[in-house]
């Protein structure tokens, strides 16, 4: 099971190691790369056409600003392309998400919360449970201990009161 992940400038690194470390929390190979829509798009594309031939089997692109990287992507393979907008300084990141989230119809692109690196990672597991029940397992481990943290934090802030 693996994992690609593209951002489209280094500066995005930041907020994508978030994601490359839960994916690897999971057990899931990552392929981590630079590469992007308006500075290198035949690399991009390129890159995305041999993805399934490299065993890729989800992607999650991370783009800021125009942030066309994820639907440049999902134009060119049939993987499933989940999109991490970037948060820039011109417009908050609402840029990088409008950019990201409205794709034409036959293009699909799954998209996350700007800077949502975590649920984009978490997205990229659920998707690869369908297929390795072991992955399933691990997400409702996970799910579990979530719930267990919450419980606790209550249980905590009940015995001051």
């Amino acid at each position: 099971m693996k994992v690609s992940i593209l951002m489209g400038s280094d500066s995005d690194f930041p907020i994508v190691e978030k994601c490359i470390n839960i994916l690897k929390e999971f057990g899931v190979e990552v392929e981590a790369r630079v590469l992007s829509a308006h500075r290198t798009p035949h690399l991009a594309i390129e890159y995305a056409i041999g993805a399934e031939a490299r065993g890729v089997e989800v992607i999650i692109g991370a783009a800021g600003k125009a942030a066309h990287l994820p639907g440049v992507i999902a134009g060119v393979t049939v993987l499933p392309v989940i999109g991490l907008p970037i948060m820039s300084s011109t417009l908050d990141g609402l840029d990088s998400l409008l950019s990201i989230v409205q794709m034409p119809s036959g293009i699909p692109v799954a998209t996350v919360a700007i800077n949502g690196a975590e649920n984009a990672a978490l997205l990229a597991v659920q998707m690869l449970s369908i297929k390795y029940p072991e992955l399933r397992k691990k997400m409702h481990d996970y799910k579990k201990s979530m719930s267990d943290q919450v419980v606790e934090k209550d249980r905590s802030i009940q015995s001051k009161y």
